[in-house]
Order: structure tokens, then sequence, then C-alpha cells
């Protein structure tokens, strides 16, 4: 068929002529359940009746949307950075207005409008390093070595982009951590690399073993070319906190191995545990000495997204690369300039986080007394959420170390696992969707994150306001109850 001459072929893009390795990414986080989230929210506007009367989502570590307030100075300096003509007005205190003149003075144009270099803004690389010194008790950190990203999501990606290659059974096999932050197995889905499962130990409080390690290593080595380690700590979605001796292990491992390790410390401040300590990979590298730290190549990776901070939407944070090929480097560099740069403003916003009010100045006071109740409040969810979900039975909730979230076990009735299995539903998704659909908590299955076989989780976030998830964690227990009731 015809019309004006042109003929009629079909669409150019289809399911079947897409990106295949598009088709195979999937990312929980976001996922069946939060898309049912955001229905069942419209249809409760729309007035229909439900069993309860608004959805609460407790499925995605976004601090400010669940009622995080934002730290005063970083705000009040990203105004004055935004809109300079209140670099006049009386009501900022001066050291708001310093600080935001001298990010200012550092952007193109005075302004945060203008693009940056690709890997950053000068200035606030040379921040970040001394931020990094400091925080690793004088080790040293060079600016050149620093890439500003948006968000640390956009880091991780990068690196693996430099490092998956090669085909067949010489293909970039990666490690990442049974359960995992779902970006990791969605990114190496995209890139058409091989994951290479390793299984945290629920059972001593999702802790690394390096025996489960050389495990998956030897296993994966008959079919790929295992070439990156990718750790989490503070572990997402399992809360945990890594003892410097794990640390050790993994970097004396890498070592050996020849594999590229990958950090994710963007929960680095959010430690709650007593007798907890969040090392960075970096600082216990170079403590090894140098057969290690002339060796070893590193990647890691900070966000302004957790911590006290919160501020997921300007997706903001940095990368700083050790030991990395100096030809690689420049390939690196080119790679990050494709995109331009780093958006400016969450640049700003990074250079406030690593560079806070000193205490002679006058938003000092303030900001200490602001980041230490945030993290206070968050200790305190960890330990509430902990508590309230091992009197539960049927659940088991490991403690919640750091970072945001919880990741307990569900025992599941058979009958419940054999009928979500005949829907063709993971049996923790229809544990999920009833919970929404019944109560009106948005959780995130165990399923998308990997869990070992026969066993069942959720994740589940500690930020909802303390009153809330006293709510969440009521209905939860209450749904279980019922659930265990209906299938048993």
């Amino acid at each position: 068929m015809s019309e004006n001459g042109l003929v009629h072929r079909g669409k150019v893009l289809t399911v079947d002529t897409m990106n295949p390795s598009v088709k195979r990414v999937e990312y929980a986080v976001r996922g069946p359940i939060v898309q049912r989230a955001v229905q069942l929210e419209r249809e409760l506007r729309e007035g229909v009746i439900k069993p309860f009367t608004e959805v609460i989502k407790a499925n995605i570590g976004d601090c400010q949307a669940m009622g995080q307030q934002p730290i005063t100075f970083f705000r009040q300096v990203l105004a004055l950075c935004s809109y300079p003509e209140l670099l006049e007005d009386n009501r900022f205190p001066e050291d708001t207005k310093t600080r935001a003149r001298r990010i200012l003075q550092a952007c193109a144009g005075g302004s945060l409008g203008a693009y940056s270099t690709s890997q950053g803004i000068e200035l606030v690389r040379q921040d970040v390093a001394r931020y990094i010194e400091k925080r690793d008790g004088g080790i040293p950190c060079s600016p050149d070595n620093i890439y500003l990203t948006a968000g640390a999501s956009d880091g991780i990606t990068t690196m693996l982009k430099l490092l998956v290659s090669g085909e067949g059974s010489s293909r970039t096999g990666v490690m990442i951590s049974i359960p995992q932050y779902p970006l990791y197995s969605a990114a190496l889905a995209e890139l058409a690399a091989v994951q290479i499962s390793y299984y945290l130990d629920e059972e001593n409080c999702w802790s690394l073993d390096v025996c489960e390690l050389r495990r998956a290593l030897e296993a994966a080595r008959q079919h790929c070319k295992p070439r990156v380690l990718c750790i989490i700590n503070p572990g997402n979605p399992t809360g945990q906190v890594q003892s410097r001796q794990c640390i050790e292990d993994v970097i004396k491992f890498s070592a050996e191995e020849n594999l590229f390790l990958m950090a994710d410390e963007v929960y680095q401040d959010n430690v709650y545990a007593h007798g907890c300590r969040f090392h960075s990979f970096k600082k216990v590298l170079f403590e090894m000495g140098p057969r290690y730290s002339e060796r070893v190549e590193l990647a890691s990776f900070h966000s302004t997204s957790k911590c006290y901070m919160g501020e997921c939407g300007f997706r903001a944070g940095y990368m700083e690369v050790v030991n990395l090929d100096p030809e690689v480097k420049v390939q690196l560099t080119k790679l990050v300039s494709v995109r331009l740069c780093p958006p400016v403003p969450g640049q700003a916003l990074l250079d406030l986080v690593v560079n806070p009010p000193l205490p002679e100045e006058p938003s000092y006071k303030t900001f200490m007394e602001e980041r230490t109740a945030t993290l206070a409040v968050l200790a305190e969810k960890a330990r509430l959420t902990q508590e309230t979900l091992n009197q539960v039975p049927g659940l088991t909730c490991n403690p919640v170390q750091g970072a945001m979230y919880t990741f307990p076990r569900i025992q599941l009735p058979p009958k419940a696992i054999a009928l979500a299995k005949e829907k063709g539903q993971a049996p923790d998704m229809f544990y999920c969707m009833k919970l929404l659909e019944e109560k009106g908590i948005c959780l995130v299955p165990g399923s998308g994150f990997g869990q070992r076989d026969g066993t069942y989780h959720f994740r589940m976030t500690i930020l909802p306001p303390t009153d809330k998830l006293k709510i969440v964690l009521a209905k939860i227990k209450e749904f279980h109850q019922s659930f265990t009731e209906q299938y048993s």
C-alpha cells in the first residue's frame, strides 16, 4: 500500500527491532509494585473506596519525599547562587554569602547556568580532594583523580562501561553481592556483561565472606573472564556495615585475583549500630602498605543523595580513581565529556557537603544541630524497625547497622508459594502486591534484589516520619498475621 508515493512499511522501532540488552534490564525499586501504587493513589484522589486512606511508599531511599528536612545552610547558599541578587539581602548569614561568591567565581560567567568542564568544576574537585584527605587521616588525594558525577549511579555506570569488553568466554564478568542494589544488575544487562553473584551471609548479619567470593569466582571462570568486584558499604538493601578486617580481606582477594575494585560508599555517614564504624576502602588500602596501595585499582563513589543530606533530586556525587592506567584515564575523561558535564547546581551542593561551615562561622551551630538531629532520628528509626519486625512471628530482621533499609526474611505458607507460582509471580512479589492492595503499604519484594533459593524477603526504607513508620510497621504485622492464616 502507498499513499502519495510513500510505501507503508510499519514502525522502524519495535520491541522486536530494539536493542535486546535494554529488554533484559529490570529495576525493581521502580517496578510493577510502584506502578500499581501510583495507580492506587490516583484512584484514591478520584474517590474510589479502598481499605486504606493513603498509600505509604517505603520502597525507595528518597529522603525528602519521606519528609526529611533539607539542611538550611545548603539551601541558603544554593538560593544565593541561583539568584545572586539575594546577596544584598541581610537575612542571609555572611558565611553563606561568602561561600556563594566563592562558588560563583568558579563558574563560567559567574553563573550556575553555564556548563562546567566535563570532569567537574576545578574548585569543587579540590574541595572534594581535601575532604577525602581529612576523612582518611591525611592520605593524599589528587583533584586530578576526582570526577564529579550526576549522582553515584552515573559514576558507577561510567566505570562499568570502561571495564566491560570481550566476547564469549572472554566477556567481562562483574562480581556483585546478592542481595544487591538493582542498579548493578540493570547496568550489567544493558552492557551485556556477565553477572557473577556472590551471596552475603544472612545468618551473620549479611556479612561478606571471602570464601564465598572465591567460590563465585571459580564457578564464573568456566564461562567468562572475571575482572571487577563491586562492594556496597554500608549495604543496600541489607543495611550491614563491613568491618575493617573484612575490607582488608576483600582488598587482598582483589590483589590476588587481579580484580578491579569498585566501592559504593554513598551511605558512609549512615552508621547506627554500637561498635560499627565506616572505613573507606581507600584508607584501608593505603594503610595496608605499598604492596597493595601501589597495585590495586580502585574506584570509590559518594553522593549527596543519602546520609544526612538527602538531596536526591540535585543528582550530585563524585568518584575517585586510584591506580588507574594513565591511558585509560584519558579515555575516561573522553567518555565523561560526551555528556558535557554533571549538573552544575549539584556540583555547588556537593561543594557545600564536602566543605561545611567551620566552628567559627555563623552557620555552624545550626548546621551541626540539623545534621546531628537527622542522623539521630534515623538511628532511632533503625532500632524501632528492627525490634518491631522481630516481634512478628514469621518475620526475621537482622540489625540495621547502617544505610536506610531493612531486608527481613518472611516465612510464607506453602499454599501461598504454590498460588504465586500458578500466577507466574515470585512468592514475595505476590506477598508485597497483596500488602499494597489491602493495606496501602508499598515495599519492594526481595526477588527484585536477588536472594538464596527458597528464601523470601522484602526491602523497606526506614525513612518515613516516626509516626508513619509506626503505622507501616503495625500494618505489616497485621497483614502478615492475616496472610499466614489465610494461606495456612
